[in-house]
């Protein structure tokens, strides 16, 4: 970790960083609204390996409406080769680098009428329908972390204000994580949706349990690219995914542009 952040200040500079973004599916085109660096990951020793299309490996350092961020314009999802904390040196590099707060982004498939493809889903909550932890062999007390409003209030509160700034409709909603790489069955969908679920994914879970870890705050959006299967006679695949996502990602982007402003 030291390595990357010695390299990252070397190519961007010895300024905090207030804010940093991991973007998901179809989403990797809002790191390049970034002024500053873009650093491949491949430079920076113990980040993630990326193996999914429509990903965009590379750590983009700089401003953003006044703000100086960093976004993370891909993530290793745990179904690429099994390791639910692939994204643990990331984060500590980042948190090293002064970052406190982290705002997550992913595709997601909707199991409510009222949240369509194209829409956004901010996530109030998660089902960590997988049951994988990415904190599983951490020998510290530090492992048994408090997953009670994980996903921050006040974050959430300034998003929906953004939202409505932009007047983009940002419906709240529980996100449960799916290991994939297959998608989920339709009873699978029936028993996530009888347990709470308002939307299927999967990522973003393991990133939260990690950030709350780090005593980072985070919050999460879902771009909804499908309807969850069995809801639609829709095909899903991940070509699907990629096509449907910059649907919902003009509008995340407004909405993260205004939530940037208040912040400077």
């Amino acid at each position: 970790m030291s390595k990357s952040v010695e390299i990252i200040r070397d190519r961007a500079g010895n300024q905090p960083i207030q804010l940093a973004l991991i973007l998901g599916s179809g989403l990797g085109h809002l790191a390049y609204a970034v002024e500053g660096v873009a650093i491949p990951y491949a430079d920076l020793p113990g980040f993630p390996h990326v193996s999914v299309s429509g990903h965009n490996p590379s750590l983009h350092v700089g401003t953003l409406e006044g703000v100086r961020v960093a976004v993370l314009g891909a993530r290793e999802h745990y179904y690429e080769k099994g390791n639910p904390a692939a994204m643990r040196v990331a984060l500590e590099t980042l948190k090293a680098l002064g970052v406190s707060s982290v705002i997550a982004t992913n595709a997601a498939g909707s199991l409510r009428a009222d949240i369509r493809p194209g829409d956004l889903m901010l996530l109030s909550d998660h089902i960590n329908f997988s049951g994988l932890n990415p904190l599983i062999g951490e020998p510290t007390d530090t492992r048994f972390v408090p997953m009670t409003d994980a996903h921050n209030p006040a974050m959430r509160v300034a998003l929906q204000a953004a939202a409505k700034t932009e007047g983009v409709a940002l419906p709240e909603g529980v996100y449960a994580w799916y290991s994939g790489p297959s998608f989920e069955t339709p009873a699978e969908i029936r028993a996530i949706k009888i347990l709470g679920g308002d939307a299927v994914g999967m990522s973003t879970v393991p990133e939260v349990i990690l950030a709350r870890f780090l005593g980072l705050k985070v919050a999460a959006i879902s771009t909804i690219t499908n309807m969850a299967a069995g809801l639609s006679d829709e095909k899903i695949s991940h070509e699907h995914t990629k096509a449907m996502a910059p649907l919902g990602a003009a509008k995340l982007e407004k909405i993260l542009r205004c939530y940037l402003r208040a912040m400077s």
